[in-house]
């Protein structure tokens, strides 16, 4: 057998500026052409491994290294970072803060340039890899003027064009819509095919990532190996509930309905899944036995909006008559592809845009227009997408505190507000530390505890769950749900089909700038046209229900969605 790409022996890792180590005894191997998925819970060590295998550990971020981290058979303190990026190219999760051209096509060969690689063939190998990702006719676009999928080709390409044998992801699917994602497993499955390269994927979203077959799946929890596994046997383990990670839905459902799932069922994705008719009357048996619930009453009218339209500067416009009505106390759910106007309904409603024409109210009133972006915070508060666009203070304590710090309410009142506050998002063993040490799904947090804390009316929340693992995603909602029942309305901008299946009372669906369909949750994921328009992705329950001879599909996924709320989640 061929000498491993990279091989763990006893290795650990411990920060400078850290007590513990947040690595410790990894043993791991990575052989050409193995795609493997690396998951667990957030501050498991997965973003500290990554960091070790591209070399910002320890060329980067200092520390101490205990055991042995081999690259192709060389010590990785010994090849340098330099040395390291020829073999290990990195797709981070923010393609943002990956760019470095002006255009695309400067992006991809920024490398090349760097080894003073002739024109002639820099030009050649730069319109080969945009080709292999799709994107050689977009190489005069500015970064900024490509979608999120766009602009993870063109860093996957940036990286691709050194010929490198090891493919590097960092949560590759936080920021796309659920069809953009599809496309991004297809893709990345398509080029270890092509190229042969090792392909690591760090991912909470692990039944996406199955869409298309890895070879095992290692699960990490505090900073230890748990397991390294085939899929079919992890899955049946029991291991990734209990470790942070959300199984699967159909395999959830299954086992609500009694059916015993083992690694010869083929159960790593629902397209391989093999049931046998017991199994499969098992679940119209369970069908059967728990009936829908009744729908929640609709409360007020709180927040309405009446044929908004909205153009930016350069003439386009994103939004084509638009009405929307949130009612007092729900969940609601905005989805759809990426541009479709999601995100700029909510600027619009927060002020920091202006509306072209139309009306929005709030609790029947028409001056909301007249309000100032200070006086709309006060009722609406808006948690935005990055992260890094909202953090402006050095502290965790201090970045929760600022809103009501600058309301002036007194110190006292502060410190057990945010107190609680952090505890809720997971936060409170990191109260002391600087913002700068998190990773992104824990700044995420630090932004959602810095407008939870101000109490506002309605909350909205655009991408809520990027980067959060199935505890902090399920604390963050749970505590969202029992504000909703004291009153509080939430809105979330969400490419999380699972979140908005498991939580949301109503889904907006925007298209195209245009709202196609409001409707349940069970309602949009079981409507192949809806799916087809806004970029979604259908539900496996609804792929479940057909493999068990379910005819309504819609009403098994809606028990589903009840059975998890009244009986797992009471």
């Amino acid at each position: 057998m061929s000498e491993p790409l990279l091989e763990f022996q006893n290795f650990g890792f411990q920060y400078k500026a850290q007590q513990e180590p947040t690595l410790e005894n990894i043993n791991l191997k990575v052989n050409k052409g193995e795609k493997i998925l690396i998951a667990g819970p957030s501050g498991c060590g997965k973003s500290t491994l990554a960091h070790c295998i591209n070399g910002l550990i320890p060329f980067s971020f200092t520390g101490t290294m205990t055991g042995s981290m081999r690259i192709k058979g060389t010590e990785s303190k010994e090849l340098g970072l330099f040395g390291i990026a020829k073999t290990v190219g990195t797709v981070l999760q923010d393609s943002d803060g990956q760019f470095i051209g002006l255009t695309a096509a400067e992006d991809i060969a920024f490398a090349l340039e760097n080894d003073c690689v002739p024109d002639p063939e820099l030009h050649e190998r730069v319109q080969a890899t945009a080709a292999l990702v799709d994107m050689d006719g977009h190489l005069s676009h500015a970064p900024a003027d490509l979608s999120g999928g766009q602009k993870q080709r063109i860093a996957l390409a940036g990286i691709m064009v050194n010929q490198v044998d090891v493919l590097l992801f960092d949560e590759p699917l936080a920021n796309l819509d659920p069809a953009a994602g599809k496309t991004a497993i297809d893709l990345i499955d398509q080029l270890q095919k092509k190229t042969g390269a090792a392909v690591i994927i760090i991912e909470h979203r692990l039944e996406d990532v199955l869409y298309r077959s890895v070879d095992r799946i290692v699960l990490m929890g505090e900073g230890k190996i748990l397991a390294d596994l085939p899929p079919a046997e992890l899955l049946c383990a029991g291991l990734l509930a209990e470790n942070g990670i959300r199984d699967p839905l159909y395999l959830t459902a299954l086992r609500y309905a009694g059916v015993r799932v083992t690694p010869d069922m083929r159960p790593e994705s629902i397209r391989t899944l093999t049931l046998s008719p017991e199994d499969k009357a098992k679940v119209r048996d369970w069908m059967r036995d728990n009936p829908e619930k009744a729908a929640k009453q609709p409360g007020e009218p709180l927040l309405e909006a009446e044929h908004v339209r909205f153009a930016y500067a350069n003439g386009h416009e994103a939004l084509k008559d638009v009405s929307v009505t949130v009612r007092e106390g729900e969940l609601l759910a905005i989805v759809g592809t990426n541009g479709a106007g999601k995100s700029t309904f909510s600027k619009v409603v927060c002020g920091f845009e202006t509306l072209s024409s139309g009306t929005i109210r709030f609790k029947g009133t028409a001056d909301w227009q007249s309000l100032s972006i200070k006086e709309r915070a006060d009722r609406v508060g808006y948690v935005m997408q990055n992260p890094n666009q909202m953090i402006s203070q050095t502290l965790i304590f201090d970045e929760v505190a600022l809103g009501l710090r600058a309301r002036g309410v007194p110190e006292e009142e502060i410190r057990p507000r945010v107190e609680d506050t952090l505890k809720v998002c997971g936060l409170w063993p990191f109260r002391s530390w600087p913002v700068s040490a998190l990773s992104y799904g824990q700044k995420k947090r630090v932004t959602i505890a810095s407008i939870l804390v101000m109490r506002p009316q309605v909350i909205i929340l655009d991408e809520p769950t990027a980067g959060q693992d199935y505890r902090h995603y399920t604390d963050i909602m749970e505590f969202l749900r029992e504000l909703g029942r004291s009153g509080i309305t939430i809105v979330m901008i969400t490419h999380d089909m699972h979140l908005m299946l498991e939580y949301a009372d109503r889904a907006v669906v925007f298209s195209g700038g245009k709202v196609i369909r409001t409707d349940t949750s069970a309602g949009v994921l079981t409507d192949p046209d809806v799916i087809r328009r806004a970029s979604l992705k259908e539900t496996s329950l609804y792929d479940l229900a057909k493999l068990c001879g379910i005819e309504d599909a819609k009403s098994f996924v809606q028990r589903f969605i009840d059975y998890e709320r009244e009986v797992e989640r009471p």
